[in-house]
């Protein structure tokens, strides 16, 4: 479970961002996350972790490790969703980890880039874990093994989005089901808007 109590907001310069090669640090972000409703999915996670020899490195079959970034609005009745060029569909920032282990600076680095916001702020514990499958184009289709982290704008923030998304959007939780989104990003936007406000 996220415990408000012991941590707060971490920025791009916070020590706890470098990189790792370390496996064990996957393990130890994801293992926190018990709930009924991502128990399966995390010990899924745990059994790449076991299996597979590259579970971080992009071209690991079945799938392999991403992590993202749910971003919300200053004012906490909002998230940012980019429209995925190869995709074509809405989704949270996040990426590839090639190699690191440290999923929150990955998370961090993606929503950094992808939307080209300056001041984002990490929450630095996963809130949700999905496995998902992709069929961009050029690649085979494979699974998705995304850890999520809440991340916070900072006011009026300006958008300067890099070429991994066609559009971007600021969308409130009614706006999701007309928009296509699937039932773990709707799950995750629950969530992590739960936490920003329980966080106020």
């Amino acid at each position: 479970m996220v415990d408000p109590r012991v941590e707060q907001w971490i920025t791009a310069a916070d020590e706890r961002l470098q990189f790792s090669a370390r496996l064990g640090d996957v393990w130890e972000t994801i293992a926190p996350l018990d709930s009924p409703e991502i128990r399966d999915t995390r010990d899924s996670m745990r059994a790449l972790l076991d299996e597979r020899p590259q579970p971080l490195d992009r071209r690991e079959r079945p799938g392999h490790f991403t992590a993202s970034a749910l971003v919300v609005n200053d004012a906490l009745d909002q998230i940012l969703l980019l429209h995925h060029t190869k995709l074509k569909i809405w989704v949270q920032p996040g990426g590839h980890v090639d190699g690191n282990a440290n999923l929150m600076a990955v998370a961090l680095r993606e929503a950094t880039e992808e939307t080209g916001i300056g001041g984002l702020r990490i929450w630095p514990q996963a809130i949700d874990l999905d496995i998902h499958r992709v069929n961009p184009p050029s690649e085979d289709a494979h699974l998705h093994y995304d850890v999520r982290f809440l991340v916070l704008a900072p006011q009026s923030p300006v958008l300067n989005a890099n070429h991994e998304s066609t559009a971007q959007r600021w969308v409130s939780p009614d706006d999701l089901p007309s928009m296509g989104v699937d039932d773990g990003l709707q799950r995750l936007t629950r969530t992590g808007l739960a936490l920003a406000r329980s966080l106020r």
